[in-house]
């Protein structure tokens, strides 16, 4: 028991120096990671719509450069603001698909990889979803057209389905590839060897995108960017909107053999397998993750196989763009150990 007030005070003032003394500063947060500064522009003024080794590049770049790109929306213009049901009729199929690009990647030649790591995706303007006739994954039950757009002011993070539902955004390009060993004009709908309209909605900011290099110079194009979109984009369309996007193109090598697109974040490693059925396509994908495992893992083809059913993740990414659908698969690096 202290004896005067005075001793009290002494006692208190020793007490407040030695707290402050001890006190520690909190570290300061780290700056969030910057994109990197691109070496490149390429707009929207240079776009086409089909696949083929024909198409010139409208940009030379070496193995490593950021390029920021510009996006048009899936109909090429065709669905503006304006645009009413009764003129869903009248898109043209045939102009689907305005695709920034080729770029012309220094080194890439049949048989490499060309990596392709997404730095930003920004969404630049109005966007809209539909329902066309004819299209979809249950086009012969929904055989009316619908249409809704979907106002987006720059910084965007939701945007309102109707008073009750906000949809949250996370912005995507639906289709990136490289050009096919083929002088046919190949339309852009389905995903093929070379990339193409994958529509796989995990391809986002902060994933690194492989894509086997089939002619030389790779021939890189992107577009058909989505503001959101679910796995599986069953009714045809995502929230369609232009975007601003930063990439870097690196070209590797392809010691696994690589034959169709694969994937990875900090998070975990995806492959994609496309086919006629979603059957045909879980398959694929389920065989590529195995050889994956196999050859960066160490595993046996019996453990692959088995972990895949134990950790996997298949996803449907697409179901609509015909005669191909694309399913894909996860495994998350956390399982693995640090050897």
């Amino acid at each position: 028991m202290f004896r005067s007030s005075t001793s009290r005070v002494a006692l208190a003032f020793v007490l407040s120096l030695a707290a402050a003394a001890c006190q520690i500063e909190p570290i300061p947060d780290e700056p969030e990671s910057q994109a990197p500064t691109p070496d490149f522009t390429l707009g929207t003024e240079n776009t086409h719509n089909r696949w083929s080794r024909t198409i010139p590049p409208v940009l030379t770049v070496p193995s490593g450069a950021v390029v920021e790109v510009r996006t048009k929306e899936a109909s090429d213009g065709q669905i503006i603001e304006t645009t009413t049901v009764d003129e869903l009729a009248d898109v043209d199929f045939g102009l689907i698909h305005a695709l920034t690009g080729p770029i012309h990647v220094e080194g890439a030649s049949p048989g490499d990889i060309l990596a392709v790591t997404l730095h930003e995706i920004d969404v630049e303007g109005w966007g809209w979803a539909t329902i066309l006739p004819g299209f979809g994954f249950l086009a012969d039950e929904f055989t009316e057209p619908w249409i809704r757009g979907f106002p987006m002011e720059p910084g965007a993070t939701e945007v309102p389905f109707n008073e009750n539902i906000t949809i949250p955004l996370a912005p995507f390009a639906g289709v990136m590839g490289v050009a096919p060993d083929t002088d046919s004009m190949l339309v852009t709908i389905p995903p093929r060897t070379n990339g193409g309209n994958m529509d796989n909605r995990h391809m986002k900011v902060g994933t690194t995108v492989y894509i086997p290099v089939q002619v030389e110079g790779a021939l890189f194009s992107i577009g058909d960017t989505h503001a959101a979109q679910g796995d599986g984009e069953v009714s045809g369309t995502a929230i369609e909107a232009p975007m601003r996007i930063v990439l870097q193109l690196d070209v590797m090598e392809n010691t696994r053999g690589m034959v169709e697109p694969q994937y990875e974040t900090d998070e975990y490693y995806g492959v994609t397998g496309f086919g006629v059925t979603i059957d045909e396509a879980a398959r694929k994908a389920t065989r590529y993750m195995i050889d994956y495992l196999v050859a960066e893992h160490g595993l046996t083809p019996n453990e692959a196989y088995v972990l895949c059913s134990l950790a996997g993740d298949l996803k449907i990414s697409e179901t609509v763009d015909v005669p191909h659908m694309l399913v894909s698969m996860h495994m998350p690096k956390g399982i693995f150990g640090a050897g």
